[in-house]
């Protein structure tokens, strides 16, 4: 026979749903609409705007000056070309992403490298010294900022191990 009556385990369902429903009623301000403390007002939103163009304007601006980088060693050791390849567009691309607007390309001084290896240990610092930059700058980001600076350093981290790799296997 079926047992008839309250028990144990319908009586903590029935509590839970009371408890539930008094919980869900007491979460509006009484107007039937939600209230947000930690909405940022207008001014404060103008000011998280200008932040984040001027930290991505500084992150474009260094992801440009390695491309050129990147340029540079391609143009002097022509037959680092194959292999630098992947690894600059990948960083044109981050540059691009970076930049709102089109920035143009910086014009670096001659590297005073003349063996290819030497170039791309040049090139493996430079990278290491991009992803630095760019880990610093996260810290003061917005989020979705960040999230990209933190993307972009960790592929500028990568690439500077491939360019120690390579520059060992290239002979001088």
């Amino acid at each position: 026979m079926r047992r008839t009556g309250t028990t144990r385990r319908g009586a903590l369902t029935a509590t839970g749903a009371i408890a539930m429903g008094a919980l869900l009623a007491g979460c509006g301000d009484g107007s039937g609409r939600r209230a947000r403390a930690d909405a940022p007002t207008a001014a404060e939103q103008a000011a998280l705007a200008r932040t984040e163009r001027s930290l991505r304007a500084s992150a474009a601006v260094t992801s440009r000056e390695l491309l050129a980088r990147y340029e540079q060693v391609v143009k002097a050791h022509p037959a680092t070309a194959a292999g630098l390849s992947p690894l600059r567009d990948a960083v044109r691309a981050h540059a691009e992403a970076l930049s709102a607007e089109g920035g143009t390309s910086h014009v670096l001084p001659r590297t005073r490298t003349t063996d290819a290896a030497s170039a791309l240990k040049e090139l493996a610092a430079a990278e290491r010294h991009t992803a630095d930059a760019h880990t610093a700058t996260l810290l003061k980001a917005p989020p979705e900022l960040a999230r990209l600076l933190a993307s972009v350093a960790a592929a500028g981290a990568a690439h500077a191990y491939l360019l120690t790799e390579l520059a060992k296997e290239t002979t001088p």
